[in-house]
């Protein structure tokens, strides 16, 4: 009498249909980046709603296991994906170099110019139409925004009530990056980048660094 069939080791891989396992993946390099990459992607393309961890997963060439194993959630991605298409704005300590003074116009002058960027600006739309059609995606954004870029602003500024500081900035510059961008208002779609640096950095200043 034939014994019990022999079972697979845990760890054996596992072949879907033509899609490595999450073993094989995993031993690639930049499987990380991999996904990172095509997520942005499938974010920009399709915006929050209708993208999944299977079609991300798909897009890279990967388990969606891997996903999962990277990044847990979708909402955990989509948050990893703003990162990305943000990264340029995190370079905190050069609009902070010369100190307070000034630091309203700097900073307006460098979020414009990510979004003048069409590298950076695509990206970013894909992640504020998603933030404006749903929910989950605009509290990943908030808190992005709010957390990772301004608040760091605010905070070294070392000035009172950092975080409602950093909201009333990001007001005014997601505010600009919609109507400019997005619902793309006149004249303010096709104005001056300096111009609106010279009307917008006076309040960004205020906010930032008066008592």
């Amino acid at each position: 009498m034939n014994g019990p069939a022999e079972r697979p080791a845990p760890d054996a891989p596992r072949r879907g249909r033509g899609r490595p396992s999450r073993r094989e993946a995993d031993a690639g390099p930049g499987a990380r980046e991999q996904i990172l990459r095509a997520a942005r992607d499938e974010f920009a393309a399709r915006g929050y709603d209708k993208t999944s961890v299977r079609g991300i997963a798909k897009a890279a060439g990967v388990d969606s296991a891997l996903v999962h194993h990277y990044f847990g959630t979708k909402d955990d991605l989509f948050a990893a994906a703003i990162e990305v298409s943000l990264g340029p704005a995190l370079a905190v300590p050069a609009v902070l170099e010369g100190g307070p003074e000034g630091v309203g116009e700097r900073l307006v002058r460098y979020f414009l110019s990510v979004w003048e960027n069409p590298a950076t600006r695509v990206p970013l739309l894909a992640t504020l139409r998603s933030a404006l059609t749903n929910e989950m995606a605009a509290a990943v954004l908030r808190g992005f925004v709010g957390r990772v870029l301004l608040e760091r602003v605010a905070g070294d500024l070392r000035v009172s009530n950092p975080k409602f500081r950093a909201e009333l900035a990001a007001s005014q510059l997601v505010g600009l990056a919609v109507l400019r961008h997005v619902v793309k208002v006149e004249p303010l779609a096709s104005a001056d980048p300096e111009e609106i640096v010279r009307m917008v950095a006076p309040t960004v200043q205020r906010y930032l660094t008066e008592e």
